[in-house]
């Protein structure tokens, strides 16, 4: 039987690649994203060589209703198998000068949008006796905050491994799983912004900021998205069902707890 995810903040990234490699497992995969044309063309490029029908969305994890109305529908109309709560932002700064609009903004997408997003998925499975899986994308950064620029990313990826282990802990009575994933130097859009933002603090180019942190992973290349892609596929697979609360470091060994 073919399985239902719905993924946040898939319209490129990370999330794209996570629902790509999804959809070429056989995985029925409803592609949300605060931009719905880049959910549209995202979700029309998915392999459906399974029988699979791609639906998109535009959702705006912030938005209690909105992550409701999702999450129920897919739940009555498709089941509701897995979640992952993959939407993120991030904004390079000094802590001393980091703009509090900026800090209120990370924290209202980073944390606030897993926990409204894990609450609906989670309401909507235990309606429907669902024993799904949750996922939710922190960061390397969620472990450690030996990172410059980032505090408040740094600061809400902490929270969001956190609150796996809470979504855990309470979700476990009904069957439901609930793990992060945590990514390191990943090639995507948000992270050329990034090479240029440190760059720009650092006082040097983009080009020697990336070959920091390509000297920082002990194997030696930027990490891809496909890598974090495959790992999830892992955390939604039958072989996992045991494992719950966890944040899996898929970071080429940039940092290793």
């Amino acid at each position: 039987m073919t399985k239902t995810v719905v993924v946040t903040g898939a319209g490129s990234g990370i999330g794209k690649a996570m629902v790509t490699e999804l959809a070429r497992r056989g995985w029925q995969v409803v592609v949300t994203d605060v931009d719905e044309q880049a959910a549209k063309n995202c979700s029309q490029q998915l392999d459906t060589a399974a029988g699979q029908r791609h639906e998109y969305l535009q959702l705006d994890v912030t938005d209690p209703a909105g992550a409701a109305r999702v999450a129920d529908d897919v739940a009555d109309r498709l089941g509701l198998d897995a979640w992952v709560s993959n939407a993120g932002i991030s904004f390079m700064e000094r802590f001393l000068d980091m703009p509090l609009d900026r800090v209120e903004k990370t924290f209202d997408i980073n944390l606030k949008g897993v926990f409204i997003c894990g609450q609906a998925a989670a309401r909507a499975m235990v309606r429907t006796k669902s024993k799904g899986t949750i996922v939710n994308t922190a960061s390397m950064g969620g472990k450690q905050g030996r990172v410059p620029f980032l505090s408040d990313y740094i600061a809400s990826k902490f929270g969001v491994i956190g609150l796996t282990q809470s979504m855990a802990y309470e979700l476990a009575e009904h069957g439901i799983t609930v793990n992060s994933i945590c990514p390191g130097y990943v090639a995507t859009p948000m992270q050329e912004r990034e090479l240029e933002w440190e760059a720009s603090l650092r006082g040097t180019t983009a080009e020697a900021v990336k070959q920091m942190w390509i000297d920082d992973t002990p194997l030696g290349r930027v990490e891809q998205p496909e890598d974090i892609a495959k790992a999830l596929t892992f955390l939604l697979s039958e072989d996992a069902r045991f494992i719950t609360g966890e944040a899996l470091a898929v970071n080429g060994g940039a940092f290793m707890d």
